[in-house]
């Protein structure tokens, strides 16, 4: 791939002098690349966790202990009302101040990686939002469609898991697709503690070449085709998962 697009944009940078480096220079490309599968990485586990997240929280709101709602619901306000930015800096700087480091021979280095601590915040707080999204799809289930999994000695978690939820996901997909796809934005700013996904790597790119017009329109078509790919997955996902005459 490399060897085919590097001539073509080494003559429009000698031509033009639009600087493309990452695509015709090859330390700086295998940089790009290195940064393209952290970003995909981070948006896939942070989605993940988030989801995971989402789902048991949602099923703790309906149980009947007061203590594990209201644990829950302080949970969702704590993490749905600060910015990400702040709950990013708060668990790499704070919380990471706490966490054991590990010896690897004459320097230390932190147990949870700045990656790690990324997913984590960014799933956490993808998850606060999920919580609500999947609350909302399990109350527009009707309840006798419960009452009847019941009457067929369904467990109350196997009710949940393989009844209300399959359902509640489908009527919760228009507004999960919403929040998974700001949640995909946001991981850019993993790059403001050291995480090397496009955001970090880019900028040491137009601070060593001087070309940040050209490596912004990068970043920006990078966010743009990656969202839009998330977007169109979802959207498939909803229509293929789409119960005729449901809700209607």
């Amino acid at each position: 791939m490399f060897s085919l697009i590097a001539p073509l944009f080494q003559r429009l940078y000698d031509e033009t002098g639009l600087n493309f480096i990452v695509f015709y220079d090859r330390y700086e490309y295998d940089r790009f690349v290195s940064g393209i599968a952290i970003s995909l990485q981070l948006i896939f586990w942070s989605i993940l966790l988030s989801l995971i997240i989402g789902v048991l929280g949602a099923w703790v709101q309906t149980s009947r202990s007061r203590l594990l709602r209201g644990v829950v619901n302080g949970y969702i306000q704590l993490f749905r009302n600060t910015p990400p930015l702040i709950q990013l800096l708060f668990f790499y700087f704070g919380l990471g101040a706490f966490t054991p480091q590990v010896d690897m021979g004459g320097y230390y280095e932190p147990l949870i990686s700045s990656f790690s601590w990324a997913i984590l915040s960014l799933g956490i707080f993808g998850g606060a939002f999920n919580v609500e999204i999947f609350r909302s799809g399990i109350e527009a289930v009707p309840k006798s469609t419960a009452e009847a999994a019941e009457s067929l000695c369904f467990s109350r978690w196997q009710t949940y898991a393989y009844v209300t939820l399959p359902l509640a996901f489908r009527i919760s997909l228009p507004a999960l697709t919403n929040n998974l796809v700001s949640l995909a934005k946001t991981t850019s700013l993993a790059y403001v503690i050291s995480v090397p996904e496009m955001t970090y790597t880019l900028n040491q790119v137009w601070s060593d070449n001087i070309n940040v017009p050209e490596m912004m329109l990068v970043l920006f078509l990078f966010y743009v085709i990656i969202v839009s790919l998330i977007a169109a997955g979802l959207h498939w996902l909803e229509k293929r998962l789409a119960l005729p005459g449901y809700g209607q």
